[in-house]
């Protein structure tokens, strides 16, 4: 099949940890190398955010970036992005007129929307992978909400418009149908990791105390580092290594909340903030924790819980969204209410008190992984949800191996 991948914000190309660049940007660039494995034509647009950047790449890993000219070449928060959609869409309705993919994928709302707008008329079948859905940021955040006011509405619009959505977890396809998407459109398509990136063996950080927590994100208030922060005043002998933010972490607003919130709870000599960790030293810091901590107030999937366990590592994790769907409950890691701090930290005790469950519950995640999570397994599930969307591939398509 000839893809085309839309992802206006979130380049496989940039580098994670910044406020637009996390778990998105990584479902783009593995799921696009995957399908590549499988033999497909990948291209992914996204927006140029940098004059000097060519128009065309070709990543190692087989697939194409292209850089759309749609507002300024600079970098613009992905809440600011709508006004040049339109832009987006018509770049991609003059290129797909003379050379038409297979199919669209479109990820996250802007994108289905571009992708909407460009694919009409053109008989291809558009799928969409949300990401994350504006009704449950607006639930959750509130007035804090920064999406523009026409997100709730437009995504209704591409859920109904769009061939087939592309759910990542079981809690979002229970949205999708209050939103009026059909049941029989959605497939649940799960996030995935690299198994042969990350492992159980390989070197690994070594840890300056006795008992290691890491928790990996954005450095964004939902993503609950504050309460991981408030645990540690109850977990003696035990550091707290947060990666993500900008390159230069000082600088960030953020990254000052934390930290002054650290030297209130007495902790501030035990929590270093790594700033942005590239991917091929991510398996080791990962492999480096006794347990890793994913307590979000909400999250749509979240890729780091399944790196933890593809690493062997158990998770502490907020019971929300997707992640309710990847750590089983007393097999890979525990669950516990989000915003709860005393809970976590009683869940972290317990934990990190028992080196036989914490060994235990890294060969069950290990496993599962495995048996469900590795990136070929998604794409495998993504080309049966392209099929059921209705594509007419340009030649014969055995499902899990190739043209």
């Amino acid at each position: 099949m000839r893809i085309a991948m839309v992802s206006e914000h979130a380049s496989p190309l940039a580098a994670l940890g910044g406020v637009d660049a996390g778990g998105q940007n990584v479902h783009v660039a593995d799921l696009s190398a995957a399908l590549v494995r499988l033999r497909h034509e990948v291209t992914v647009y996204t927006r140029r955010d940098d004059p000097d950047l060519p128009e065309r790449v070709r990543t190692g890993q087989g697939y194409d970036v292209v850089h759309v000219p749609a507002g300024p070449a600079e970098s613009v928060p992905k809440d600011e992005l709508l006004p040049y959609m339109g832009d987006f869409a018509q770049y991609l309705r003059e290129r797909w007129r003379t050379e038409a993919p297979d199919v669209v994928h479109g990820h996250f709302w802007m994108s289905g929307l571009a992708s909407v707008l460009a694919a009409r008329n053109l008989n291809v079948p558009v799928v969409q992978t949300f990401h994350a859905l504006g009704v449950v940021k607006r639930r959750y955040q509130g007035s804090a909400d920064t999406s523009p006011p026409e997100r709730v509405t437009t995504e209704r619009l591409i859920g109904r418009e769009v061939d087939r959505v592309a759910a990542t977890c079981g809690d979002e396809v229970f949205e999708l149908i209050r939103m009026g998407v059909p049941r029989s459109r959605i497939s649940v398509v799960p996030c995935g990791v690299d198994p042969r990136l990350f492992r159980p063996d390989g070197g690994k950080d070594r840890p300056r105390l006795s008992h290691r927590l890491v928790a990996v994100g954005r450095l964004v208030p939902r993503k609950g580092f504050v309460d991981v922060i408030t645990a540690l005043r109850s977990l003696p002998d035990t550091e707290l290594v947060v990666a993500g933010g900008a390159a230069d972490v000082k600088s960030d607003p953020e990254a000052r909340r934390l930290l002054d919130h650290a030297r209130a709870m007495g902790v501030l000599e035990r929590v270093r903030l790594a700033g942005q960790v590239s991917r091929r030293a991510m398996p080791a810091l990962l492999r480096s924790a006794d347990v890793v901590v994913c307590v979000p107030w909400y999250e749509p999937f979240g890729i780091v819980p399944l790196e933890a366990m593809a690493c062997g590592v158990p998770v502490v994790a907020s019971a929300v969204g997707g992640l309710t769907d990847t750590v089983v409950d007393g097999v890979t890691g525990s669950l516990v209410p989000p915003r709860d701090p005393i809970a976590l930290a009683r869940s972290l005790r317990s934990l990190l008190a028992d080196p036989g469950r914490r060994e235990a519950y890294g060969l069950a995640g290990t496993d599962r992984v495995q048996a469900r999570y590795t990136w070929d397994r998604i794409a495998e599930d993504t080309e049966r949800t392209y099929l059921k969307a209705g594509v007419k591939p340009t030649s014969a398509v055995a499902v899990g191996g190739g043209l």
